[in-house]
């Protein structure tokens, strides 16, 4: 399996959790999420495949920040829509661009299988990497969105090893059928929810930044884009939200030779 030169985890003491710590060295890195990848979704695939064969394979990495599939039912689906993406990014990995995922909110459940057919490297959320010199925070966002008390049971519960284990260990069919059943309840709550509730919540992006002691946070989830600065403790620092990719249309975001670009890919 494809590993980042460098690459290491420490147990944070006193917080029971992994995060990495990394420098990104020379060269691009580039990053996405939302990808949202599904069969009812194709002129995204085809968006997505070509984004890997031409401008991925340009850059030294990519991080992929989340919902890279619309749906993940485990490491054994692999029907053809899959295996695709399964190719396209074990090309990409074998061609000298290393590739690193942090798991979202409709795709927690990519496997071990999955990183050693792709040769992505899983990363935890939240993780801490070394960019242009300064420690910069990835997430996939969804912890952020604290004023969404549900969603935050809902994510507490799916998230447990157990529920996870009995799901898994589901025919393929029966977990097709949980997880629509999921996505048509989740879309009928988002309708209902005030969109303030389903944003980020400053007061957590401040702990966050403050826990890892961040200057940058990178996440997407929101599908609400935008370069966010503002004061933390007297210091200046920066919240970069990532964009949906829908309708054939993605957007990456890029840093090389200290210059951060939102770059649209079609």
């Amino acid at each position: 399996m494809g590993r980042f030169q460098g690459f290491r985890l420490r147990q944070e003491q006193g917080m029971g959790r992994q995060i990495s710590g990394r420098m990104a060295g020379d060269g691009e890195s580039l990053f996405i999420s939302d990808l949202h990848l599904s069969p009812d979704r194709p002129e995204t695939l085809e968006c997505f495949l070509h984004f890997l064969q031409e401008r991925a394979r340009a850059a030294s990495r990519l991080y992929i920040l989340g919902d890279l599939f619309d749906v993940w039912i485990g490491d054994d689906d692999l029907n053809p829509f899959n295996q695709r993406v399964i190719q396209a990014l074990r090309i990409l990995t074998a061609s000298g661009t290393e590739c690193a995922l942090v798991r979202g909110n409709r795709d927690f459940l990519l496997g071990r299988r999955f990183m050693e057919l792709t040769g992505c490297q899983p990363l935890p959320d939240p993780s801490l990497i070394q960019i242009g010199g300064e420690p910069t925070l990835l997430m996939h966002g969804d912890l952020l969105c604290t004023q969404d008390l549900d969603y935050q049971r809902l994510r507490r519960r799916l998230r447990n090893p157990l529920v996870q284990w009995l799901f898994l260990r589901r025919s393929l069919l029966r977990r097709q059928m949980i997880a629509e059943s999921y996505r048509r309840l989740s879309a009928s709550a988002t309708i209902e929810k005030p969109a303030a509730i389903m944003d980020v919540e400053q007061k957590t992006v401040e702990h966050y930044l403050r826990r890892y002691q961040a200057r940058r946070l990178i996440h997407g989830h929101t599908h609400r884009p935008g370069d966010h600065p503002f004061l933390l403790d007297g210091q200046p620092v920066q919240r970069l939200v990532l964009a949906e990719w829908h309708g054939g249309v993605g957007e990456v975001l890029s840093h090389s030779a200290q210059i951060w670009r939102r770059e649209p890919f079609s």
